[in-house]
């Protein structure tokens, strides 16, 4: 079987920006403290039931390693312990976990301390905690060094309120030296060989949220990643409901300005593109640089999806401190904390 060429593709830290060329240079994550995430599930507790919600703060740690520790502790197997979301490792992550309730004794948390892992709050719940199932996070991040003008901080902070950023997949999303994109051009070309489940899906989510990525270059290049144009198909803010709009009237204007609206762009997937006119040709375009992978999406039986194109940035704050630049902000679930310090400083990990 003849292989199809490796597509080129734009990595994350040659993606355009949108508002202009990094402040300044520093270093992040010089210690877990310096990248602090903190989840937000988006419902309460339900106070009974035959599961358990813990409030997990975990520090170095990743997420899958805590669900086995707390699986251990609790006599559960792993796929017993749900969780609505994958945290850094290299990070201080607060986070919900859900265990089958004992049916004796609760087991001693405190144990796990030890570990990096802290159990704050317990709470009695119905079902297993879902992939997906949170509302957003929470994020304070500290880049050390980091030399930069209180001016020039100002402006770009406030042009990000008012505009957001690109929405781009984070460069975690592409394994080590974009490894998931490289199996995943194998599976597509069938020389793969037999994968467990779990890694194929890993590549399969790479090979698309690159496909978007590349998109969203273009609409940044093109200065209209933010601005509704005829043939978008755009999305509800905070949903995955999206609509075609052929004509763009000074309502869709103002909603988007408003960030109400968002143009979106694809996950590839079976079927077409909704997009019309001179946006489905451009999206078409782009899937044309990656030959084989819409149709080996296909073949995997992965749905046509949009995403949005633009990312808003909730209650951003920054201030210089003696360490040298600290962030507060929040995200929607699914979106990456990379894509908003890119748009403000570069930095060594």
């Amino acid at each position: 079987m003849t292989q199809t060429p490796l597509p080129r593709w734009t990595t994350f830290a040659d993606l355009p920006r949108a508002h202009g060329e990094p402040l300044g240079h520093g270093r992040l994550r010089v210690d877990p403290a310096d990248f602090q995430v903190e989840e937000r599930l988006g419902f309460a507790p339900d106070g009974e039931g035959d599961h358990l919600l813990l409030w997990v703060r975990k520090t170095g740690a990743n997420t899958e390693w805590v669900a086995r520790r707390l699986a251990a502790l609790a006599g559960a197997s792993q796929s017993e312990i749900g969780y609505a979301g994958l945290k850094d490792r290299h990070a201080v992550t607060s986070q919900w976990f859900s265990v089958p309730r004992p049916r004796d004794e609760p087991p001693d948390w405190s144990a796990l301390s030890t570990d990096g892992i802290e159990v704050l709050k317990v709470h009695p719940h119905r079902r297993k905690l879902r992939r997906g199932a949170l509302a957003g996070n929470r994020f304070r991040l500290r880049i050390r060094d980091c030399a930069l003008a209180i001016s020039d901080l100002d402006a770009r902070l406030d042009a990000i309120r008012a505009r957001g950023v690109p929405n781009y997949f984070g460069e975690q999303r592409f394994g080590h030296a974009d490894g998931n994109l490289i199996r995943a051009h194998a599976l597509f070309g069938g020389t793969a060989g037999r994968v467990p489940r779990h890694q194929k899906g890993l590549w399969l989510s790479a090979a698309r949220s690159q496909m978007f990525n590349q998109l969203l270059a273009e609409r940044v290049r093109r200065e209209d990643w933010d601005r509704p144009q005829p043939g978008d198909c755009l999305q509800l803010d905070g949903t995955h409901s999206h609509f075609l709009a052929e004509v763009i009237d000074e309502t869709l204007t103002e909603r988007c300005e408003r960030m109400d609206l968002h143009p979106s762009g694809p996950l590839w997937g079976a079927g077409a593109p909704p997009t019309r006119a001179a946006i489905q040709r451009l999206e078409e375009e782009v899937a044309a640089g990656f030959p084989g992978w819409p149709e080996g999406l296909a073949v995997q039986r992965m749905d046509q999806e949009r995403r949005a194109l633009r990312l808003p940035v909730i209650d951003l704050t920054g201030r210089l401190v003696d360490e040298g630049l600290e962030l507060t902000f929040e995200l929607t679930a699914g979106s990456y904390a990379t894509a908003v310090l890119r748009e403000l400083v570069d930095w060594d990990a």
